[in-house]
Formats: structure tokens, sequence, C-alpha cells
């Protein structure tokens, strides 16, 4: 993932120039420019240019959307009206969503769809659900493929035609949620192989799946648009060239291969911007991204900050909505900043190469109109590089709409509601049919002949923010087997409600049931999963344990972070208290430190737990005090002050069957 840094003009003019010389957009003048005349844009509805794919956002890299399954039906209705309805919030048109493997891909684990050849269910997970709630506000609404990880069965490894019938199992399984896949791609930041794509082509037009399109590669760089130049099977497989975080500083990067392929050019993964503070990168993102690179699909990572925040890239999304527990949920300027786009063009709509371009005073702007015999418009301007106001001059061609012209506005940096999608007067055509209006800086601007609507930018009587209330339990008796419990997630492995085994007194518990190392994404030792409220400090957590084959088993307190899987152990570990249980009887109490350290606070031996009978974990804090118990028996009691508060857990040390029941989480 790249970062996104802010620069004033001076180099980055030359870059501008550049960029536009590749496109052939128009460029951008000097800065006197901006003080003695007002920029034109000249609308020629017989204008060439690409054709507008859409905004959309991903549901995936790990549980992203996670939590938002289980909050309460009013304020879920609110949530995905905000992303997904048209004409009302982010007005999403493309849903890419992770097909999962049950491994970490950064932010979580989705469950697999085959975990074992022939084997399919296509009920796991919430992806299904999401793609049928976006589809059922917004028929239109486009739905992307891709896989981070891949289960371990394939023989061949990932680019396999083991792999390729996995993904055809999974159109199948979409077949039966009544959902139409439109995009396919490869293999999530780790290369490509052609002779892969050019066999899963033909694999898809056999099996009937011939509408799915195809992308490449799902990585950052441009050599994948040369590798496609010089190989025609390849080119002729892919349909959809698909580039990440093409965006550096204001400035996004093209090649000469790739606009000369004739594909559509997707940001297939683009933005990774807070809800809160990214809409200033992200406003000049969407624009600068078809300005310099002619890429007609902006694809946000994610789509919702739906994930506890003791995981990696807290606050990441168009929205937060991590407290299922109250129905509390957030907006912010980054929803609105996209909604500016997105309310005011929809696929199939054209840009226009000789109405976008760059500021004179710094910024872009971008014009699409609808396919119409008298077309619709919308003109976006971003002023996030100016330093001053700019009066913009725009004049509309014969044959588009000379009413008024609605203008909306955001003002990307804002903590304010009453500034973000706020509606402005009308322009009113001059005698000579142009429209003047001027921008300030820090702004994204929307000129449209469509209709604005939009709800109140404050989320409507969202609930108070608070704490996830103790004590918290859960016998897993309420769920349907294979479900996955509320408010745990997954981090590695699957974690899934299950019949109890050697209990004649229980009926379901949570059962870890991947047993086989997946082709992996990141680095996530072993199955592990996380639920609670970041902010608990004295309580005590408790589980009934089963082992069904030899290993440990882990009871997690007082999480309170991920330690950065990019540093040294270049492992995806989770700061805090773990108790570690073996089968042997061998016990230890240790504490993973804030620079992925561990630190071992005490361990001992008990009489051996074996496999195939309970026993009852327990992990206890009181300010400092932290204190472990088996089957009621205190084994360690220690004083540490490394972590005050954080979330629970369990955990296994390798790829084994175990069950859990009975689990709590009692205030002390």
């Amino acid at each position: 993932m790249r970062l996104w840094r802010s620069v004033r003009r001076g180099p980055m003019a030359a870059l501008a120039l550049s960029a536009a010389l590749l496109t052939g957009l128009a460029v951008p003048a000097t800065a006197d420019d901006t003080q003695t005349r007002p920029q034109t844009i000249t609308v020629d509805p017989t204008g060439t240019g690409r054709v507008y794919e859409g905004v959309g956002a991903i549901s995936g890299g790990g549980g992203t959307s996670r939590l938002i399954v289980d909050y309460p039906k009013r304020e879920q209705r609110q949530i995905l009206d905000y992303l997904f309805k048209p004409g009302y919030g982010a007005s999403l048109n493309i849903l890419k969503v992770e097909i999962g493997s049950d491994t970490n891909s950064s932010n979580g684990a989705e469950p697999s769809h085959e975990r074992a050849a022939g084997e399919v269910n296509c009920d796991r997970g919430y992806e299904w659900w999401l793609m049928e709630e976006a589809k059922k506000r917004n028929p239109d609404i486009r739905f992307y493929g891709l896989e981070w990880g891949a289960p371990s069965w394939f023989k061949g490894g990932f680019w396999s035609q083991d792999n390729i019938g996995y993904l055809t199992d999974w159109l199948g399984c979409a077949r039966r949620h009544h959902l139409d896949i439109d995009y396919l791609g490869g293999w999530n930041e780790k290369g490509w192989n052609a002779q892969w794509y050019v066999d899963l082509k033909a694999t898809l037009r056999r099996e009937g799946y011939d509408k799915v399109k195809l992308v490449a590669a799902d990585n950052a760089g441009w050599q994948i648009a040369t590798d496609l130049k010089n190989d025609p099977a390849f080119n002729a497989a892919v349909d959809v060239v698909g580039i990440h975080y093409p965006c550096t500083a204001v400035h996004c990067s093209s090649s000469a291969d790739a606009l000369s392929l004739g594909k559509p050019i997707f940001a297939s993964e683009s933005g990774w911007n807070d809800y809160m503070t990214g809409g200033t990168r992200l406003a000049a993102e969407i624009n600068h991204e078809y300005v310099d690179g002619r890429m007609t699909a902006f694809i946000n990572w994610p789509a919702a900050y739906g994930w506890y925040p003791t995981v990696q890239y807290a606050g990441s999304g168009f929205l937060k909505a991590n407290e299922p527990w109250t129905g509390h949920y957030e907006l912010g300027p980054t929803l609105w900043t996209v909604a500016q786009t997105g309310q005011f063009a929809r696929p199939g709509w054209q840009y226009i190469d000789a109405a976008s371009g760059y500021l004179n005073g710094g910024g872009t702007y971008v014009t699409l109109r609808s396919p119409d015999e008298r077309p619709d418009y919308s003109t976006v301007i971003e002023t996030t590089e100016a330093t001053g106001p700019q009066t913009i001059s725009l004049r509309p061609g014969a044959g588009l709409p000379g009413g008024p012209l609605h203008v909306v506005s955001t003002q990307v940096s804002s903590t304010d509601p009453a500034t973000w999608f706020a509606r402005g007067d009308d322009l009113r055509p001059a005698a000579d049919g142009s429209y003047r209006l001027t921008v300030e800086p820090g702004r994204v601007y929307t000129l449209t002949t469509l209709a604005p609507s939009r709800p109140e930018a404050t989320a409507p009587a969202t609930p108070a923010s608070k704490p996830l209330s103790l004590p918290f339990e859960d016998s897993f008796e309420g769920y349907k087997k294979t479900a996955t419990p509320k408010y745990f997630s997954d981090m590695e492995g699957a974690f899934e409600v299950a019949k109890c085994a050697g209990r004649s007194d229980r009926g379901k518990c949570l059962r870890q049931v991947i047993t086989q190392q997946p082709n992996k994404w990141t680095k996530v030792p072993a199955p592990l999963t996380l639920v609670g409220d970041a902010s608990w400090t004295d309580y005590e957590a408790s589980t009934d344990v089963l082992l069904e084959q030899s290993g440990s088993a882990e009871l997690l307190g007082r999480i309170n972070g991920q330690h950065d899987p990019r540093k040294k152990p270049n492992l995806v570990l989770w700061n805090g208290y773990h108790f570690k249980v073996s089968d042997t009887g061998a016990w230890s109490l240790y504490v993973i430190q804030s620079d992925g350290t561990t630190r071992t606070l005490a361990e001992g031996t008990v009489d051996a737990l074996g496999t195939g009978t309970w026993h009852r974990l327990a992990l206890r804090f009181q300010g400092t005090a932290v204190g472990a118990l088996i089957d009621g028996k205190e084994v360690a009691a220690v004083t540490d002050a490394t972590y005050g508060h954080g979330q629970s857990g369990v955990a296994l040390d390798s790829y084994i069957n175990a069950q859990f029941d009975r689990f709590a989480v009692t205030a002390q």
C-alpha cells in the first residue's frame, strides 16, 4: 500500500504537464493566469474520452466488513444505504469482495466456500449477504471477486487448474444466490501467471461464464501492461487492466503500453483513506486517476471501517461501523467526497477529455456526459492543491441543457457536517450561455444537470457510543451450524459453530476446523479469533476447551493491538496476554509486547490434559495483577503493567481441531 504525500505546486507542475501530454488532456497554465482571467472549461458533447466504469469499494483484505453483519437491523439498513443506495450516500457502482480461504489477508480471515475438493458450501461468511444487500439497493451494481489466499488442497499451488475449478465453484455459488459476477481477478498483490489467465478464460467460456471479465493483475506497477502487450494470448484473455495504488503525491502514474491496449484501466485498489481525514487524498485521486492515467474506475480499500480497533489500519473506509452492540456508527467527509462523483455519474457515461484537465491555480477537473441524445453532464472540480480562490467559466456546447446548473460541494478536511455535500445556489447562464463559479481551496465541487438529493450528513438518531457491557457470555447454542458467532472475528483459520464432542448435556460449541495451513497472503502463525471491547480493563475471561489432536490452546486477554507485520519478526501478532496450555499439561503465561517480542511471565506443568476431554481455562486481570487458572485452580499469579485494557479471544498453536464452549468475560 502506498502513502499519499501532500506537496505544493513547483516540481509537480512538470509531472502534471508530462501526464497531460501522455494522455492528451488539457494542460495546466501558469500560476499568473489565475490572477488575470477566469479559466474556461468548454464542454463539447461530441468530444472524445474513455467510458466511465464507476466508483467502488472493497469488502475484503480480511474481515473489513465483519462487524456490520451483527448490527441492529435499523442501523444496519442505514449503513448499507449510505454505501450502496443510488443518489443517497457514496452511491457505489462496484463492490469488490474477497473470495475467502480461511487465512489472514490483512485484517482477518474470510471463510472458504470449498475446504476440500468438491465439498462446496455456498452459505459461509457474510460476503454473499453483503452482495445481496447491495443489489437490493442498486440492481445495476457490479460485483468483482478476488482471492488473497487459497486453500491448501490445490495440486500445483495457487496458479493451478484446481484453483480455476475453485473459482468456477465460487461463481456457481454466486448463481445460487442470484448474483451475477462482472469481474474476476487473480491473486491480490502476488504477481501473475499468463497461462493461468488464458486457461481461466477458456474454462469460463466452456462452463457458461463467458460474461465474466478478467482483471489483471491487481498489483502495483505497470509491468502487467507490457506483458499483455507482448503476449497475444494473455492479452486476449484479459479484459481489464487493474492497478493498485497508482498515485503518489498529487500525481497518478500510467504507461504508454497500458493506454495502447484499448482496454479499460481500473484503479482496482486505491484510496486507503480514513473516514474522517481521507477526503483530501480521495478527492485528488479520483480526478487525477483519469486526468493523469485515464483510469475509469476508482475502487477504494475498504468500503467501511467495520473491524475491531485492535486490528491494523483502524479508521480506513467511507464510514465507521464497528460497534454493533449499540448500533453506533459515524460518517465523515470521506464518504461525501466520493459522493461528489458517485451521485452524479453513471457507468456507461463518457469522459470528455477536452473538458478534463488541470486548474491553473492548483487542482483538477473532469467532465462526464450521459449517452443520451440530449445528455446530462457533470463536472467535478477538486481544489486540494490550491492556495487561493479561482474563478471557473463553464461553457456548454450545442446540444447540452442550458437551464440552471446545480452546485454541490464538500470541504474535504472539515469536521463540520454542514460543509459536507452542501447544496449551493444554482448557477444561471450568462447571456453567452456560460456559467461562472469561484471555487475555494480544499474542496471538491460538482456542477451538474442532475438534481442533487441526499439525507442529512450526520447519521440520523445514531445511538451513543459506549463499551460492550459485561458480563459477556456465549454458549453458542443459538446459532446454525457453521455460523460465525456474534462479535467473534477470525484472524486466521475458521472458528464456527459445530456439534459438541463428548458432551451429552450441551448441543453446540465453537470449533476451529482448519487442519492444513492455507496458501497464505500474510504471516499469521496459527488460528486465532478475537472478541469483545478494546476498552475492557479489569475482567476474568474463561472458556471450556477440548483439544481433538495433540497441541496447545490459548486464552487471550487485554489484547491491545496488532504488531506491525512489516517489522521484525515479520509475523502478524496480537499484543496482549496469552495463556497457553498443552495437551501434555505444560502451560505458559506470556505477553507479546508492542515491538513484537515475547516475554514469559510464568510457566509450569499440570497433569496432562490429553485430547478429547474438556477443561476450563481462565485469565484474570485486576490492575497490574494477572492470574491464570486451569480447572478452577490458580497456576499463575504475577504482576505486570504492560497492558491495562484490551479485548479477549482464543487461539491455537497449530492447525488442529479444537472446541471451545461457555465463553465468558465477567467484570472484576
